[in-house]
Parts: structure tokens; sequence; C-alpha cells
């Protein structure tokens, strides 16, 4: 049988020093919050030089690792769901602004998504999260006039229902989801009256939830999602 080759690939040196650090902070030789060895002692534990390990400190930053303030060592972070998101957010944003089928799947995923975290909302929400969502509504109408405080309340409302499951990953996936979304808005102001229709839809989402009734829940915001997703254009 031939020999099948296996080219040897030369690796950067910064890229080296990459994985080594990473695999530092994911065994839990370092842990969220401690400082990272200095330059020098990198510099001598790995036998290169200075530029080399900025390149990997920078790329440790660039992934979300690790924080980089001037004067100071550099700290390793705790990662959480929002943090993993945060990293992807601009590589996002690039991707729905290049093409109208991603914002159509994006408003897909959001539907499909909230129309889940609605039904599990109704089966465990509490009567301190259907108040403090009539809270948010009592702000979202006083908000009326003012776009971006509408819409900010707005967030909040989908938001808070995505949190009464108590799984940071299904707030975070909610937050980036409607963060994604903001940018494609369109300005509140010209829907003359439209604006009164979401605070009715959301209050009637209230109401289901308050009832338990996770049907009528998860029918109350497939309606407002569905009006609602005509007004997110590019």
């Amino acid at each position: 049988m031939p020999t099948t080759i296996e080219p040897i690939i030369r690796r950067k040196l910064a890229d080296e020093i990459f994985d080594r650090l990473e695999r530092m902070i994911t065994t839990g030789e370092l842990q969220p919050g401690d400082e990272m060895p200095s330059e020098r002692a990198l510099m001598e534990r790995f036998g290169v030089g200075r530029p080399a390990i900025r390149e990997a400190m920078q790329s440790l930053a660039g992934k979300g690792l690790v924080s980089i303030s001037h004067g100071e060592r550099a700290k390793v972070l705790r990662l959480t769901a929002q943090s993993i998101f945060r990293q992807v957010d601009l590589t996002a944003k690039i991707m729905l602004n290049q093409s109208s089928d991603s914002l159509e799947h994006l408003k897909s995923a959001r539907i499909f998504f909230e129309r889940g975290m609605t039904r599990e909302a109704a089966q465990r929400a509490s009567e301190s999260d259907i108040t403090e969502l009539r809270e948010i509504i009592d702000l979202q109408r006083k908000s009326l006039g003012n776009a971006d405080d509408f819409i900010s309340a707005d967030m909040r409302f989908h938001t808070r229902i995505a949190q009464i499951s108590g799984n940071p990953i299904f707030v975070a996936v909610s937050e980036a989801m409607l963060a994604w979304l903001k940018q494609f808005h369109v300005q509140m102001l010209i829907w003359t009256g439209k604006e009164k229709f979401t605070l009715v839809e959301h209050e009637e989402i209230v109401e289901r939830l308050a009832a338990r009734d996770a049907d009528g829940a998860e029918a109350a915001i497939l309606k407002h999602l569905e009006r609602s997703r005509a007004l997110y254009g590019k």
C-alpha cells in the first residue's frame, strides 16, 4: 500500500504558547480572578521572547479568557453564557447585515425559542415574577413617544420571561437574539399607534402567565411575535 504523507505543519510560537496558556486555564491551574504569570516568568518558562508572549496574551483576550489592563497583569476571566455570546456579537451582526436570509432565520429562531420560554414561564412563574413583568409594562407605557426607551423596556420584558426558567443559558440566548435584532428595528416613532398594540399584547401574555395557562401564553406570544416580525427590517 502506498504510504500516506502526513506533512508536519510548522506553527507560530505564539500559537503554541496560546495553547499552553489556554490549557493552564482549562485544567484549573489558573482560576477565574487569578493573575496570569508575568511576561518575564512566561518567557523563562517557555524559552521564548516577549513578542510571542504578548501575541498569545492578545489572543487569549480576544477569546474572552483573560482581561488586559494597561500597567497591570492580565487576569483570568470567569466565563458565563453572556460572555461567550459577546465573543460572537460582532460576527453575528456582520452576518445579519450581509444576508437578508440570515435575518429571517433569526426571526424564526426567536419565535421558536420564545414559544418554549413562554410555556416554561407559565409553569414556573411566581407572584413576584408576574409583578415584575407588569412593572416593566408600566415602564414601557411611560416610554411612549421615546423609541429608544420603549424598545429597551420591550427587550427587558422578553428577557425577564426567559429569566423565569432559572437557566442562565436561556437568558443569554434571549439577550443575544434581542440585541442582534435591535439594529434592524425601525424607529417606533413612525408607527403611529402601533406601539400601543405591543402594550396590549404584553398585557395579554402576562395574564396568561398569571393564570398558568401554557397554551394560552404560547398563543399570545406567537400572535405578538408574528405581528412584530415585520417591524424588523433592513
